[in-house]
């Protein structure tokens, strides 16, 4: 157990050493400040919204058509006879049904809005990911974060944030 442990430490020590020796270069990238300042990547973000309300729009109303036909279902239930009391909750369950089935369709993890949103903002990912890595090798940069992301970053020189250079390589100027 402690040879386990001594072992362990002098192993840690020597990363440390070894990874000080070669200092890495690194910079930093703000992906939410480059993705701003894409008007292809505004355009489909509009769209996207566009889309997303009028799917919405349509799951609500036939959660709506659902509430309705319960109501309705609540007033006449004392007029009902059973085999029509069960027909008329078979349809509720059933316009209850195709609510979920087309809110899945639209917004589910393999739905309608993620495939929509790969296919416009994917590509636009792309293309930053390649000039990213373009600069990369060309300044021999070992790491490059996202500071978007990076939650754990509490303060980096704007020297090394590389964003404009990226918007640069992209065709846009700022």
């Amino acid at each position: 157990m402690k040879k386990t442990v001594v072992f362990g430490l002098l192993l840690t020590i020597g990363l440390v050493t070894a990874l000080n020796v070669h200092a890495q270069k690194f910079a930093l990238i703000d992906m939410e400040y480059i993705l701003k300042n894409i008007p292809a990547y505004e355009m489909a973000n509009e769209q996207l919204n566009t889309i997303s309300k009028k799917w919405q729009t349509e799951v609500e109303a036939l959660q709506q058509e659902a509430q309705n036909m319960y109501k309705t279902y609540q007033a006449d239930l004392v007029f009902l006879s059973p085999e029509m009391k069960t027909k008329r909750e078979a349809e509720i369950v059933a316009k209850e049904q195709a609510a979920q089935d087309l809110k899945r369709k639209y917004f589910g993890t393999d739905g309608e809005l993620f495939k929509k949103r790969e296919s416009l903002i994917k590509p636009i990912q792309d293309e930053i990911y390649t000039a990213v890595k373009e600069i990369a090798t060309a300044r021999g940069y070992a790491a490059i974060v996202d500071r978007a992301s990076a939650m754990s970053i509490i303060y980096a020189s704007p020297q090394i944030d590389i964003s404009n250079e990226v918007l640069s390589k992209l065709g846009y100027s700022k």
